[in-house]
C-alpha cells in the first residue's frame, strides 16, 4: 500500500495499465494455455502466438496483483486467474473481454466530455452511440451477451439465498434478458410461476426450459410502453442503474400501474457505500457515466426513487458480490 502522498497519486496516475495488461492477456487466451502445472512464459508465448518478453512482464505485474503467481516454473495459476479461463463454470473471461474492447476504451479517451456537460461520452467516439453500436457490431454484442449471462449466473446463487421467492404466486421479471435468474428461482420455487418480459430482440430466441413444465411465459415488449404484465412480484436485476432518475420514474410507475396494492417489488441492485472507502462500485459508477446514461445509487436515493413511484421500501437484504435486494411494497 502507498505510504507517501507521491505514492499515492502515482498509483492512480498509472493504474490503467493493470486492467489493460489483464484484458490482453486473457484476450491472447493465455489463461486457458496454463493448465494445472507451471509454464515458462516462453511457453506459453509459443501457445498463444505472443512475445514472450512482453507476456513475462505482463505476467509478472498481474501476479502482483494476485492473478496468476510467479514461481520457479514461470508462472501458475490462482484461484482468481483459473476465473478467466473459458472451461472455468463461473468463467469471468467474458466479462473481461467486454471491459477490454476498443469500443470501450475508445469512450474512455472523452471522458472529459462527460465531466463538462454530464453527458455520457459514448457519442464522442461512437456517433451512434454504444447500444446502437453493439446492435450493428454482431461480434461486440456477443461479448456483452454472454459477459452479462456469466455475471448473473455468478449472483444467482447469492439472490436464491437472501429471498424466499417461494412466498409468491407469480413473478414477472422485468428487462431479464435470456432468464437465466427467473428459470433458477422458478427451479426452487416449484409452485411459482414466471414471466419472463424484455425487448422482443432479446427475448425472441428464448424457449422455456421443459423442465418447468410451462410455468415460464415469454413476453416480448419494452417496459417504457408498456403494458406490463400483472404479477405478485416484480424482478428488476441491475435494471435501474441503467437509467437516470426520470428513465427509473418511468419505468417504475409502469410497474406499479400494472401492480395490485400490496404487490411486491424486488430490485437487486449495487449500492454506492457512504463510508468513502476504496468500492468498485464507484467504479461501476463512472462507467455509467461514461457509457450508459445511468448511474449507481445510495440506499436512500434509491429509496426516494420507489416513494416517488408509489412503493414502500420495506427491507434492504445482502446478496453477495456488493449486491442488495431492494424489496417494496406497492402502495
Amino acid at each position: 500500500m502507498p505510504t507517501l502522498p507521491i505514492e499515492v497519486v502515482m498509483d492512480v496516475a498509472m493504474g490503467y495499465a493493470l486492467p489493460r495488461a489483464l484484458h490482453v492477456v486473457t484476450e491472447a487466451g493465455v489463461p486457458d494455455a496454463l493448465g494445472d502445472d507451471p509454464r515458462p512464459a516462453a511457453d506459453l508465448a509459443a501457445a498463444t502466438g505472443t512475445d514472450a518478453g512482453a507476456l513475462a512482464r505482463m505476467l509478472r505485474l498481474l501476479a502482483a496483483h494476485g492473478l496468476f503467481e510467479a514461481c520457479e516454473g514461470g508462472f501458475r495459476h490462482t484461484e482468481a486467474s483459473r476465473l478467466l479461463r473459458a472451461d472455468h463454470p463461473f468463467s469471468m473471461r467474458p466479462f473481461v473481454r467486454l471491459q477490454g474492447l476498443r469500443s470501450r476504451w475508445d469512450i474512455w479517451g472523452h471522458l472529459g466530455h462527460a465531466l463538462r456537460t454530464g453527458a455520457t461520452a459514448d457519442r464522442q467516439a461512437l456517433p451512434e452511440g454504444w447500444w446502437a453500436h453493439l446492435a450493428a457490431h454482431p461480434d461486440d454484442r456477443a461479448i456483452f451477451d454472454e459477459a452479462m449471462t456469466k455475471k448473473v449466473h455468478a449472483q444467482i446463487a447469492g439472490i436464491l439465498g437472501a429471498c424466499d421467492f417461494r412466498r409468491f404466486g407469480t413473478i414477472a421479471d422485468i428487462g431479464g434478458g435470456q432468464g437465466h435468474l427467473l428459470a433458477a428461482i422458478l427451479d426452487a420455487a416449484p409452485a411459482v410461476r414466471g414471466i419472463l418480459f424484455d425487448l422482443p430482440e432479446v427475448v425472441g430466441g428464448v424457449e422455456p426450459p421443459q423442465r418447468l413444465g410451462g410455468r415460464l411465459l415469454v413476453q416480448p415488449g419494452s417496459f417504457f410502453e408498456g403494458p406490463l404484465p400483472r404479477a405478485d412480484a416484480y424482478l428488476l436485476t441491475q435494471v435501474l442503474h441503467n437509467w437516470d432518475d426520470e428513465g427509473c420514474l418511468r419505468l417504475l410507475r409502469g410497474i406499479r400501474e400494472a401492480a395490485a396494492p400490496g404487490a411486491r417489488l424486488l430490485a437487486v441492485e449495487w449500492l454506492i457505500p457512504e463510508d468513502g472507502r476504496p468500492n468498485w462500485t464507484l467504479l461501476v459508477d463512472l462507467i455509467m457515466l461514461a457509457e450508459y446514461s445511468g448511474r449507481e445509487r445510495t440506499e436512500p436515493e434509491l429509496a426516494a426513487l420507489l416513494s416517488a413511484s408509489g412503493f414502500r421500501l420495506d427491507r434492504t437484504v445482502d446478496c453477495g458480490l456488493r449486491s442488495f435486494i431492494l424489496e417494496g411494497v406497492a402502495v
